[in-house]
């Protein structure tokens, strides 16, 4: 008998990291855990917003740790595997670190979906860490209604080539390696609107990894660096401009994209993820808008599956940060600026 085709997408309410928590009621729930006890080889914890915590291990270097993990956000259980490997690696890089190990983490309905599914997934996602050079060690499952797959993963850093999304100053250079607009296209797809070339473009935009982070993290005059996800361009931003009290200014033309004409036939037809108007809704009170439309608002608030990384950087270091992107294959063209401010994100039509 012929195995029937499985679409993932078809058993969970959510997708990829537009499963997120919208930022204004992850701080209400953070806001209830008080102070920390302080630890003085903590160098980062969940008070910062960064993308993973590190932790000095005495010796000039320090352990990077993060998790992530997500429901499937494509069809194709490989592909979902691959993706949410790639999407929880970038966490590491995003620190300037270097991968060491991960963990699967996964959540399968056992009464809905064979375990030779969850199998694929997992071996997606091992694919991803054979590319990143790291082992997918051991992990955990349970029974859960929905499909979930992600990774516990540790790396390692030198502390004096540590990245933060705080750091950032005025005079800096803005930079975004990877195009925006994943969440449109993947919102098309579950409304069977989407063309496959543009589905294929954002599948291979979501399962590259951020290995660039790591030689990025060797560059003294990159101040700050983290990666864009569920919370979109706009989010990640602000949590970098609100970090040292800067305001960071982007022009919407110079945003690199999927194939813009298609996003914004998929933007007039509504494909308009529930992320993007989650998180406006939390943060677009810091978000100006100077004669920027309706389309590119959205597109700074799409939510973003193992999107590109987000960069700060002196102007003396800008030719060798383009070299280095120019190497990666990455989009090597400046998105703005920083200017002195109070913790906003300005965008420009």
């Amino acid at each position: 008998m012929e195995q029937q085709e499985v679409k993932l997408t078809q058993y969970s309410h959510g997708a990829g990291c537009g499963c997120k928590i919208a930022p204004g009621v992850l701080d209400q729930i953070l806001g209830q855990l008080g102070v920390q006890a302080d630890d003085p080889k903590l160098i980062v914890g969940h008070g910062a917003r960064d993308d993973a915590a590190v932790y000095d291990l005495g010796d000039g270097t320090a352990a990077v740790s993060t998790t992530d993990f997500f429901m499937p956000i494509v069809d194709d259980p490989h592909t979902f595997g691959r993706i949410a490997a790639a999407n929880a690696i970038s966490d590491i890089y995003a620190m300037g670190g270097t991968p060491l190990m991960a963990i699967a983490i996964l959540g399968w309905p056992v009464d809905k979906l064979s375990p030779e599914v969850a199998g694929q997934v997992l071996e997606g996602g091992r694919s991803i860490c054979a590319e990143a050079g790291i082992p997918l060690a051991g992990g955990h499952s349970i029974d859960s209604p929905e499909p979930i797959f992600g990774l516990a993963v540790t790396g390692r850093v030198e502390i004096a080539k540590l990245k933060k999304n705080g750091g950032a100053v005025a005079g800096d250079r803005l930079y975004l390696t990877k195009p925006l607009g994943v969440g449109m296209v993947t919102t098309a797809q579950k409304k069977g609107l989407v063309a496959g070339p543009h589905l294929d473009a954002a599948t291979h935009n979501m399962t590259q990894l951020n290995k660039v982070g790591a030689a990025l993290g060797q560059i003294e005059g990159v101040h700050a660096m983290t990666d864009v996800t569920g919370f979109g361009l706009a989010g990640h931003a602000l949590e970098m401009a609100r970090a040292t009290g800067v305001e960071l200014i982007v022009d919407g033309a110079d945003l690199p994209t999927l194939d813009r004409s298609a996003l914004e036939e998929y933007h007039a037809a509504g494909c308009i993820p529930g992320g993007t108007r989650r998180n406006y809704a939390s943060y677009g009170q810091d978000l100006i808008l100077e004669g920027a439309s309706a389309f590119v608002r959205d597109l700074v608030c799409d939510p973003q599956t193992s999107g590109g990384l987000l960069l700060s950087a002196s102007p003396e270091a800008v030719e060798r940060l383009e070299a280095v992107l120019t190497e990666h294959g990455l989009h090597a063209q400046s998105i703005g600026l920083v200017v002195p401010g109070q913790g906003h994100l300005r965008v420009r039509g």
